[in-house]
């Protein structure tokens, strides 16, 4: 999509942040519970995903950049760290012990260690993060492809979406949980990330693995992720919007 579509993701979220910087400062929480900003992504959002999926090809690829191009900093937002205990345990262990669980509407349900993934069909990509605050930075990331790992564990033919369970806790009784669908999951840049810039995926940024989908934005890259469940619908889980940020007034695709 053109840089100059009025139908831009982004350029419609930097309008959004002109008319509403301090509300976009203090933080995804505080514009979600605007019920005007609410209003205006719900409206966007069917044109954009429209507009978008009919311009850009299944298997168009977001922009990728040079090592020389990286960010000297890069925003670690959102959760920086799980409290839960078990998962502490795991970091002091090196996620020796951690395993993904994939499952749903899947053949051969499976779970797989960090070595596991490591050994499948990976893809390094430099790429730029665009955050709904209003803010960019390009990292270095290496992981597992998705497709190649969704057509190994074989997917029913009633599944529709792919549900990321994720180990932070946004509050009390609401643990983070994000959706794609399956154009998006079987995009070739479309990787479960385990190195961010040469180096392993640091707690603040999801470790040991979080998704990288980089045709949306950033709120879709779920970090700390725990379980995949393919589902043939996303209506019964958590507020049934499709993503914890989505149960808050925001939309559920997030193309760029």
């Amino acid at each position: 999509m053109s840089a100059q579509s009025g139908l831009n993701r982004r350029g419609f979220l930097t309008r959004i942040s002109a008319a509403g910087g301090a509300l976009l400062l203090g933080g995804c929480d505080q514009l979600s519970q605007s019920p005007t900003f609410r209003d205006i992504l719900g409206k966007a959002e069917g044109a954009t995903q429209r507009v978008q999926r009919f311009v850009l090809s299944h298997r168009s690829m977001a922009r990728e950049f040079s090592e020389s191009e990286l960010s000297k900093h890069f925003k670690a937002n959102g959760s920086i760290n799980v409290e839960d205990a078990s998962y502490q345990t795991m970091v002091r262990d090196g996620f020796a012990n951690w395993r993904l669980k994939i499952d749903g509407l899947v053949e051969r349900p499976t779970s797989l260690s960090l070595d596991e993934l490591r050994r499948l069909p990976s893809r390094t990509q430099i790429t730029r993060h665009d955050c709904v605050e209003g803010w960019s930075a390009i990292g270095k990331w290496k992981g597992a492809q998705l497709g190649p790992l969704l057509q190994s564990v074989g997917l029913k033919p009633n599944a529709r979406y792919l549900v990321f369970h994720c180990a932070d806790m946004m509050s009390p009784g609401a643990p983070y949980y994000e959706s794609i669908d399956l154009i998006d999951a079987f995009h070739p840049q479309t990787i479960l990330a385990y190195d961010m810039n040469e180096q392993t995926l640091p707690v603040p940024y999801g470790a040991p693995l979080r998704l990288r989908v980089e045709r949306q934005l950033g709120y879709k890259m779920a970090k700390y992720v725990m379980r995949i469940e393919a589902v043939a619908s996303f209506s019964a889980i958590g507020g049934g919007n499709g993503g914890f940020w989505e149960d808050r007034g925001y939309e559920w695709y997030a193309g760029i």
